[in-house]
């Protein structure tokens, strides 16, 4: 993994694939190259940044085909030698390649015996080897990629070219791969931002599909023979993938809250009667049957999950868990008929979430997705799916698609009790309410911004920081935690409050900055024992204290007012969070946009 771009059209390939690579950049890399064709293969790669690349690249190329890559290293450290594409011997065939061959070792050791030389270290480079091998014998490019897709274990896309052979050959299993459609040519790539300022025309190849993309379009092929995907519009233009004068995408995505929390709700609510519609068919009598509702997910996605659970248990009656995609197992005597498993995945493509939802769907469990990316693979694989209409998300670093991931798991809590009778009219008026509140009152936070970088600037310097909080507080807890660690590089740990005094207060100093949740459906009286309990060790507080925990702010050194929104309030002070880790992260001079070894969407488990 991380990044694919392909082109064939009647421009100059050269400068879309460059422009194109720069537009993956979000999705994490340490390594990037390109490969033009034509009668020959050319290729330049080289490790590190983008700016690397292009020292070496031709100043023009009148190639009007080629593919790049933007690497995240799985298979061999950062180099020069293990940057994609790869090659064959003679250099006439070249691939780029997202995913693992989990059986590359094995097919190595083949064409290591009969006479193939390999020069890197990844488990990408048996495949041009392999595609070589079945070129050799007088067939096509599209016969070959299926041929050698057939022999590979394991998740994958790959884009193929080859000297002398019109255009690209693309497959994808278990990884994304979109194809874009303009007037001058037709894209591969493995995510839209990548050719969006040149259409919004795309379709989504299946699993097992075999493309072969051309300037006239692609022709896709599935089990050998043609098919046909469905084109559909996506609903944002490039604008939306710039920065726009900001510093960071990152800082640009914190400010689009309001905006993203408006479409996650726009036409799903009717307060008048407290009622959600949220487009999926779970039956009534279904729903009456449940006994439990398990949500899988990864990372940022997990925290929402986990504030999610805690809302359902409350208002939907329903025993309700949150577990770590990674980890999971569908057992514990669970009936399968009984219990609903809810993937939370921005990017609909998560390895580890993906394979937790296949375990429960053999298990025989009804499925449905909660997502941001339309035409994802989750989207293929459950039951339903409830869309969470935050844009596109550039930063690696989620910020507006945990937010609204919440509001809209929000609505599903109220849609469940309603369904299941659990909640009543007045009750779902209520959240309801709250929700139709949230973007002001993530506004009125983002208003403040400048009392949290003056703060994130007198606490640039300490030696870890811990973020602490109750009930829903406790998985806003986790987020802002990992939010700090993720771009800053500082240990940064989220701790149900009630922990601390298990342990973590050891850790507590005058240089550890700690941050609290004090807000209504965070415990917040309970919590302030807490925060005395490490005032007294030495540490600073910032506290979070919404309006009615007005007195608390006197027990903080630094306090970070939070609007009444009822049972959402900790979600909006999850918004100062943001801001501070982004302020210390900037203080720091980190590469905010593109944290060091991590990527925006983990396509391998």
């Amino acid at each position: 993994m991380c990044g694919i771009i392909g082109y064939v059209g009647r421009n100059d390939a050269l400068p879309v694939l460059r422009d194109g690579l720069s537009n993956l950049e979000y999705r994490g890399y340490d390594s990037a190259g390109i490969a033009l064709t034509g009668n020959s293969v050319d290729v330049y790669k080289r490790k590190g940044e983008l700016s690397a690349l292009t020292e070496v690249l031709p100043e023009s190329s009148t190639s009007t085909t080629g593919i790049g890559h933007t690497r995240w290293s799985t298979h061999g450290e950062p180099t020069d030698a293990n940057a994609h594409p790869h090659t064959d011997e003679s250099g006439d065939v070249a691939v780029v390649h997202n995913g693992i061959i989990e059986n590359y070792d094995e097919l190595k050791a083949e064409l290591e015996n009969c006479g193939h030389e390999f020069t890197s270290e990844t488990d990408t480079e048996v495949v041009p080897h392999l595609v070589e091998e079945v070129l050799a014998s007088g067939r096509d490019l599209v016969d070959a990629v299926s041929t050698v897709a057939d022999r590979l274990e394991g998740s994958f896309a790959l884009g193929v070219v080859a000297a002398g052979h019109e255009g690209i050959v693309a497959t994808r299993r278990g990884n994304p791969l979109v194809l874009g459609y303009a007037d001058h040519g037709t894209f591969l790539a493995s995510d839209v931002p990548a050719f969006v300022e040149h259409t919004r025309s795309v379709s989504y190849p299946e699993d097992g599909d075999v493309i072969h993309v051309s300037e006239e379009g692609a022709t896709v092929y599935a089990d050998g023979e043609t098919t046909s995907r469905d084109v559909v519009e996506v609903d944002w233009d490039a604008e939306a993938a710039e920065k726009g004068g900001y510093e960071h995408y990152m800082l640009k995505e914190i400010h689009e809250q309001p905006t993203a929390l408006r479409q996650a709700i726009s036409g799903r609510i009717d307060e008048v009667k407290g009622e959600v519609d949220l487009d999926i068919d779970l039956p009534t009598e279904y729903l009456n049957s449940l006994q439990e509702i398990q949500f899988v997910a990864c990372g940022t996605s997990y925290h929402a999950a986990l504030y999610a659970a805690k809302l359902l248990e409350e208002y939907a009656d329903v025993r309700a868990s949150a577990e770590i995609a990674s980890e999971y197992e569908f057992g514990g005597g669970r009936d399968p008929w009984r219990t609903l498993v809810v993937a939370v995945t921005q990017s609909g493509e998560t390895a580890d979430t993906l394979s937790a939802l296949r375990r429960a769907k053999r298990a025989g469990a009804r499925t449905l997705a909660v997502t941001n990316t339309l035409g994802s693979t989750v989207t293929r694989e459950v039951d339903d799916t409830v869309f969470i209409r935050a844009g596109p998300e550039i930063g690696v670093a989620a910020t507006k698609t945990f937010c609204s991931q919440v509001a809209t798991l929000a609505l599903l809590t109220v849609y469940l009790g309603r369904e299941r009778g659990t909640v009543s009219s007045e009750e779902a008026r209520e959240l309801l309410s709250d929700l139709r509140g949230l973007p002001g009152a993530v506004q009125q936070v983002l208003d403040r911004e400048e009392q949290v970088r003056v703060a994130a600037e007198e606490y640039v310097d300490g030696d870890a920081f811990f973020f602490i909080g109750r009930r829903l507080g406790a998985p806003v807890a986790l987020e802002g935690a990992l939010k700090l660690k993720e771009i800053s590089y500082d240990h940064a740990e989220g701790f149900a409050a009630g922990e601390l005094k298990h342990g973590p207060l050891a850790l507590v100093t005058s240089e550890t900055p700690v941050l609290a949740i004090l807000t209504e459906g965070s415990n917040a009286e309970e919590t302030l024992n807490n925060v005395k309990e490490v005032e007294s060790r030495g540490a600073p507080v910032l506290g979070c204290p919404s309006e009615e925990m007005e007195d608390a702010a006197k027990f903080v050194d630094e306090a970070f007012e939070v609007p009444d929104l009822g049972e959402l309030e900790p979600l909006v002070a999850n918004v100062y969070f943001q801001l501070f880790s982004y302020y210390v992260a900037n203080l720091k001079g980190r590469s905010i946009d593109k944290p060091r070894n991590l990527a925006k969407s983990v396509t391998v488990e």
